[in-house]
Order: C-alpha cells, then sequence, then structure tokens
C-alpha cells in the first residue's frame, strides 16, 4: 500500500509538473508586444512608428497641436483605419490581387503630373514622407480598389425593372419644376492626396499649389483631353472622382447659392469648362477657402416631367440604384472580414491601462 502510495504521489507530481510546464509554454506564446507594436492583425504587427507617421500626415497644419487626449483619440481613429485597411489588404494577398508595380508607378505618375519634381518632393517632406512611403500608400490604395471591384462591384446587378420601380416610385424626382443644370467638377486643394486617410481628415489648403495644378489641368481640357479621365485621376472629391466628376442635376436656384459659379456655368454652351473657381466650405461662416475647381456643363434642362425612356433618367437612376448597394454590401463585407480576423489593438489597451492609474 506505501509503495502504491508513493507511485501515485509521483505521478500526480508528475501530471502537476507537466501541467505547470504546458501552461508556461502557453504564457511564452502569448508574450506581450513590445512598445514598437501598437496591434496585431492575424499576427501581423503595426507598428508605432508608421501610425505616428500617419497621423502626423494628416494633421491639420493650420491648426494648434491638439491636447493630449484629442490626440489619442486621433490616433485611435487612425489606428483603427489601420487595421480595417491591414484586414483588407491580407484579404487581397490571399485572392492574389495585390497591385502590380506597373499599376503603383502609373498612379504615381498621374499624381506628379500637376507639380514639377522638385515641388512634389517638397509636398512629401512636409507631410514626413519618403517617396517609398508614398508608393507604399498608393500600393495599399490601389489593391483596396481591385479586392472592392472583385468582391462587390462586380456582382452588383441592376435590372430595368429595379430602375421602373424606383421611376415609379420617385417620379416627382424626375419632374424639374425649375431648370436644370447637369454638371461635372474636377476639384484640388494643391496636396498630395493622402491614401490610408480616414474620411474626416481634411487638410488646409495649399492656396498656390492648388490655383496652379487646377489651371495645369483646365489647359489639358484645352488641349482635347477629356474632362471625365481627368477628373478621375485628379478630383479630390472621393464621391464624384470614380463618375467622372458628375455632379448629376442641379436645381437653379441650389446653383445660385454660389453666384460666382452660377454665372461661370450659366455662361457656358453644353460642353464648355469654367475658368478655375475658388471652392468654400458651406458648413463653415466666413467663406473657408477649401480648394480651386472647374466645372463643365454636360447640359442644361428646362423645366418638366422626364420620362423613363430618356437614357439620362435610366443612366441617373442606374448609379443612384448601384451607389447604394455598393454602400450596403461594403459594409456588411468589412464587418464580414473583421468578424473572421483576429485583432489586437495594443494602443487601446495602453490607453485604458492609463486612464484607470
Amino acid at each position: 500500500m506505501q509503495v502504491d502510495w508513493v507511485v501515485g504521489a509521483r505521478a500526480r507530481c508528475s501530471v502537476f509538473i507537466l501541467g505547470l510546464g504546458t501552461l508556461l509554454i502557453v504564457s511564452g506564446c502569448h508574450r506581450a508586444p513590445s512598445a514598437d507594436v501598437v496591434a496585431t492583425v492575424n499576427g501581423k504587427e503595426i507598428m508605432r512608428a508608421d501610425l505616428e507617421k500617419i497621423y502626423k500626415a494628416n494633421l491639420d497644419q493650420s491648426q494648434q497641436e491638439p491636447s493630449t487626449e484629442q490626440a489619442n483619440i486621433v490616433r485611435l481613429k487612425t489606428l483603427d483605419g489601420m487595421i480595417d485597411d491591414e484586414i483588407l489588404q491580407q484579404r487581397a494577398a490571399k485572392l492574389n490581387l495585390a497591385a502590380s508595380d506597373e499599376d503603383v508607378n502609373s498612379k504615381l505618375t498621374e499624381i506628379k503630373a500637376g507639380f514639377t519634381q522638385e515641388e512634389f518632393e517638397a509636398q512629401l517632406k512636409q507631410r514626413g514622407l519618403t517617396l517609398d512611403d508614398a508608393k507604399r500608400q498608393i500600393r495599399r490604395g490601389l489593391t483596396q480598389t481591385k479586392l472592392i471591384n472583385k468582391e462587390i462591384e462586380s456582382k452588383i446587378n441592376i435590372t430595368d425593372a429595379e430602375i421602373a420601380d424606383y421611376y415609379n416610385s420617385n417620379k416627382a424626382e424626375f419632374n424639374f419644376i425649375e431648370p436644370q443644370y447637369h454638371i461635372a467638377q474636377i476639384v484640388v486643394t494643391g496636396n498630395p492626396p493622402q491614401q490610408g486617410a480616414g474620411p474626416q481628415a481634411r487638410h488646409a489648403p495649399n492656396e498656390a499649389e492648388a490655383k496652379k495644378e487646377i489651371q495645369s489641368i483646365r489647359n489639358r481640357v484645352d488641349s482635347g483631353e477629356d474632362f471625365g479621365t481627368l477628373a478621375a485621376q485628379f478630383s479630390e472629391n472621393a464621391n464624384l472622382a470614380p463618375n467622372g466628376g458628375d455632379m448629376g442635376f442641379i436645381p437653379e436656384s441650389k446653383l445660385k447659392g454660389d453666384l460666382e459659379v452660377f454665372n461661370a456655368i450659366d455662361a457656358l454652351k453644353p460642353n464648355q469648362v469654367t475658368q478655375p473657381l475658388p471652392v468654400y466650405d458651406p458648413s463653415v461662416p466666413g467663406h473657408k477657402l477649401i480648394g480651386y475647381a472647374v466645372y463643365k456643363l454636360l447640359n442644361r434642362e428646362v423645366a418638366g416631367q422626364r420620362d423613363l425612356k430618356d437614357p439620362r433618367v435610366q443612366q441617373s437612376i442606374r448609379q443612384e440604384l448601384r451607389g447604394r448597394k455598393t454602400q450596403l454590401l461594403q459594409t456588411a463585407y468589412y464587418e464580414k472580414l473583421h468578424n473572421d480576423a483576429k485583432v489586437e489593438n495594443y494602443l487601446a489597451e495602453q490607453i485604458l491601462k492609463q486612464g484607470a492609474q
């Protein structure tokens, strides 16, 4: 009996030691990250230096330095964007949709077209970015676009029945009670596009560069280049650029809200383009300048009901329905990818820990 007890005790001790060893091994696999790591996505580290670079590049230089609390809020939002982007990049890599070097160099050439080499380098330096940083951001942005085109855009189909249903439910929308102006726009701020920036980020305009860039674009239109293609390449209105800057039909009374723009557009014939005009933020009193733009008058419509057979009506409805479906499916797609990913946000944990002390 004594022997059995000793054997049993040794066996229990061995199990305990084995369990402790396993625990130590598991604990060793979940080491705390270094201070240089602010998050991981499926084990891929997001570095503090990269977060700080994007954070500083997106700061509005016209404003005073934010408080510690405000700065950390912006950092958390920026990091959220970086996490979402990394999730998309990993998904794109899995589907072999990463942008090629040719894609990146082509896009870089488009971006640099409005600047001399010296001016472009100065803009990068102002944002604390190197050429490699810019190429990396461009690659990620193009990769994201390829992923969304493959996973979302290519799967959206708008039927004639859907167009007819929309028209019948919104017939008054196509009854113009006043003249309408069908306009396209190209707007610039003079700052290089910031890949990976959140939609809330808006830089103070570089007025001199904006004037020079918009005039350069206007000259290219005069030389015969397609307005819509230039808008897709250079316009900084992210909602309109993919559609060639098409603003749709705008009522005369609404257009008169900015008399300078109205007078310039009203003097045009269809397919003519305005000279560069200042663009102001309508939400800020006192005419806060946000950039410069040129406008193309696509068509001018008299008052009256538009029929469903009108190709322009069908195209307008098709764009509206496609935009709605894209927004819905894209939101759901992002959520699904996020749910499937293993994300550790160490910056958030650190801020919470500091706040509790």
